[in-house]
């Protein structure tokens, strides 16, 4: 399973948006620059988000983005859905994709492939945004019990 890009960005973007929580406001295209991703992106990104209830767009002067809500209650599986819509690893998992595939009699598999695709849509709901902006523990490196040299 690969990230479509703008999902891809819409992490980065969102990740600069939790650092400036609480601090100076930025606008779609300070965050985008700060995230590395082109300034259109940013400003299509900073829509779908806000549409998304994910972040919060005030005008004027003391205006700028803002979380909606606290990064802690923002997991990847939102910020991801935000962009790219429902989680789905297959397309006949899509509403619309009951004419995707080539088969002729009904698929054995489709059953499982729910209950594969809520075990990923759940494992991206167990990381928030809170998580994504904290500095890694650094942890040290298991030693190999088969690197070991007998004596």
């Amino acid at each position: 399973m690969r990230l479509s890009s703008l999902a891809d960005y819409a992490v980065l973007m969102m990740r600069a948006a939790a650092t400036h929580c609480g601090g100076a406001r930025a606008n779609a295209a300070s965050l985008a620059q700060e995230a590395g991703i082109p300034v259109p992106t940013g400003q299509k990104l900073a829509s779908l988000l806000g549409r998304a209830g994910l972040i919060r767009a005030t005008r004027g002067s003391g205006g700028g983005i803002k979380l909606a809500r606290p990064a802690a209650a923002i997991t990847l599986a939102d910020i991801i859905e935000a962009v790219d819509g429902p989680i789905a690893l297959t397309a006949c998992l899509d509403a619309e994709g009951s004419d995707c595939c080539a088969l002729d009699r009904p698929c054995a598999i489709r059953p499982h492939w729910q209950g594969v695709n809520a075990l990923v849509r759940g494992a991206l709901t167990q990381v928030t945004l809170a998580q994504l902006i904290a500095i890694p523990a650094q942890q040290p490196i298991a030693e190999d019990p088969a690197m070991e040299t007998v004596q």
